[in-house]
């Protein structure tokens, strides 16, 4: 799966460089083309030359070339590659990369690369474990960033533990497992919902909830990066739109029922993770209304079901829910599956800590129509929107 693939592989200051040269070796022979990027100390663990004879290309360290002014620009390096990997990734990378701190070559093309990263964690034990680490890894999963796990065993240290990097020939079956999947779904349409909807008071006041589009963006991403056409019809958030997904802005749940039932149409599977506001204002002001001292009673109206409405007329469509709880989870989640004429609802519950409205993380039990039922620890959204897409590809194949 790496024929032909572009890889720009980072090698960092770590004991376990060494190990970079069996990689960058293991990748060209699967017909990878890669260019290495090393930081200044990694030039302490292992030989640039080294690197260069292995990849057939000049190893870039520096922004550019002391002698006669040649820049390394990173910009350009982020627009070629397919995939950006770090392996070794330490943990002052690591660090860096999960705040944004770009002082050298290799963090400068991080920040600037379009395609999936991939990074293979090597430290000590106790520093893999640390708090802070732990926090800079979930912070770049959250983010999307591909953590291959480390193994177990003697460090170098002497101490015994995880940190050890991740064998050179695990981390090139981690990428050929990726681009395998990248187009698993290809020519597959599919519509996504994300994100509150806003029903409108006054020109001042509204009712809204705390959804802040983060999960529906991430399956949007997912979906996308298999190869599926994605409409993502979204409510207002301050996320920005995932590069490639044809992107629908609405305000109000009328606005988005008419526009994922037209979306709908043209689509093989639907995904419906917007919040949409269950009910609306009966009239809206044209004024703002006034406070008067006075109790203010507010009259409201049912919105339109729009996942009812779609699971009325799917057919052989895919149709995914999702039910967000405080009780009775699972009873309610199947309640619903089975009135919306689903095909799997993704059940969180605001019990959980760390699930919900406005974090990055969520823990979710899937629940499919033929009785199954798979539940999932606590992860970063991608994480589990790669979970969820993982179940919408196993429905298409049972149907295939």
């Amino acid at each position: 799966m790496l024929g032909g693939k572009k890889i720009i592989v980072g090698v960092t200051g770590s004991i376990a460089a060494y190990k970079a040269a069996i990689l960058v070796r293991t990748l060209v022979r699967q017909g990878a083309e890669v260019r290495v990027v090393m930081t200044p100390l990694a030039k302490e663990f292992i030989s640039p030359l080294t690197l260069a004879t292995l990849s057939r290309h000049p190893i870039l360290v520096d922004f550019f070339d002391p002698e006669d002014g040649r820049w390394n620009s990173h910009v350009a390096l982020g627009e070629w590659a397919d995939a950006l990997l770090i392996a070794p990734a330490t943990a002052n990378t690591l660090a860096k990369m999960a705040t944004g701190v770009a002082d050298n070559l290799l963090l400068t093309t991080y920040l600037s690369a379009r395609c999936p990263v991939f990074v293979a964690p090597a430290m000590d034990l106790d520093m893999y474990g640390h708090p802070t680490t732990r926090y800079n890894l979930d912070s770049l999963k959250s983010y999307g960033v591909r953590v291959v796990e480390p193994g177990e065993g003697e460090l170098a240290s002497g101490l015994s533990g995880k940190g050890r990097m991740a064998e050179p020939e695990e981390i090139a079956a981690a990428l050929s497992a990726f681009f395998a999947r990248r187009r698993s779904l290809a020519g597959y349409k599919v519509l996504v919902t994300a994100g509150p909807t806003i029903e409108p008071i006054d020109p001042v006041r509204y009712i809204s909830n705390h959804s802040s589009g983060k999960m529906g963006y991430a399956l949007a991403a997912e979906l996308r990066d298999r190869g599926a056409e994605v409409i993502l019809v979204t409510g207002r958030t301050a996320l920005c739109p995932p590069d490639g997904v044809t992107t629908v802005e609405v305000t109000t749940a009328d606005e988005m029922f008419r526009t994922a039932s037209a979306a709908f149409e043209r689509c093989e599977a639907a995904v419906m993770c917007a919040a949409v506001a269950d009910y609306t204002p009966v009239e809206v002001s044209d004024r703002k209304i006034k406070k008067d001292g006075g109790a203010w009673t507010l009259e409201l109206r049912p919105t339109q079901d729009i996942a009812a409405a779609l699971g009325a007329v799917k057919g052989d469509r895919l149709l995914v829910g999702f039910a967000l709880e405080t009780d009775r989870e699972r009873e309610n989640a199947l309640s619903k599956l089975q009135r919306k004429n689903m095909d799997f609802i993704v059940l969180n519950s605001l019990g959980d800590e760390g699930a919900g409205f406005g974090v990055d993380t969520n823990k979710i039990t899937i629940l499919r129509r033929n009785g199954t039922e798979r539940a999932f620890g606590l992860k970063s959204k991608a994480e589990v929107a790669r979970d969820i897409v993982d179940e919408i590809e196993a429905c298409r194949a049972e149907r295939a």
